[in-house]
């Protein structure tokens, strides 16, 4: 069975072995690694309560440790450590935080972005299927439709323009939106439908 390296640095102080560590000494790393990870996965555990993101935050603190060790000009390690893992844990929280409301941002706007595609959508099939329904309609109510609903023009005008009663065009009007409702009854039905789905 392997036994675990006698600990030789263990009776060093932090910063003995701060100056063995900017001397490229992988086991003061070791030592200093042993002496302070729990400390600050602790701190990192008791902010995320979470085990692994804390895991990862204090392995990304050493590494960082260990990779800028000649630049980095340290004082007090305990304290260093410390206000280090706290910078991550608050680095980590923000981005989590902006993650979580872009994720949100981007569910609004996708729900929403989908229901004004089925409004697009339906209001083109809509005006799809009325125009089919007014092909429909006999040439002379078709006319008159349009004028008066599409064109606003009053019935007294349309009676004057085509030479027929007021009356005339008021029977042409009913007839033709009788007709538009018949046509387009299908459709709609299959929008309420489609709505209650």
């Amino acid at each position: 069975m392997n036994s675990l390296p006698p600990r030789t640095y263990i009776s060093w102080t932090d910063d003995a072995l701060l100056q063995a560590l900017v001397a490229d000494d992988r086991t003061a790393f070791a030592e200093l690694y042993e002496r302070y990870w729990y400390r600050v996965f602790a701190v990192a555990y008791r902010k995320l309560k979470s085990r692994e993101i804390a895991e990862e935050l204090v392995q990304d603190l050493f590494a960082t440790l260990w990779h800028k060790r000649a630049e980095h000009a340290i004082q007090q390690l305990e304290y260093y450590l410390l206000a280090a893992i706290n910078r991550r844990v608050i680095g980590y929280l923000r981005a989590h935080q902006v993650r979580a409301a872009y994720a949100d941002y981007c569910r609004r706007n996708q729900s929403e972005a989908s229901q004004e595609t089925e409004h697009v959508l339906a209001a083109s099939d809509l005006s799809e299927a009325f125009a089919k329904a007014l092909l429909q309609l006999p040439e002379q109510s078709r006319e008159i439709f349009r004028l008066s609903r599409l064109e606003h023009v009053p019935v007294a005008e349309i009676a004057l323009k085509l030479n027929l009663s007021s009356k005339a065009v008021e029977y042409h009007l009913t007839k033709s939106l009788k007709l538009l409702r018949v046509y387009l009854r299908d459709f709609t039905l299959v929008a309420a439908l489609f709505l209650f789905v």
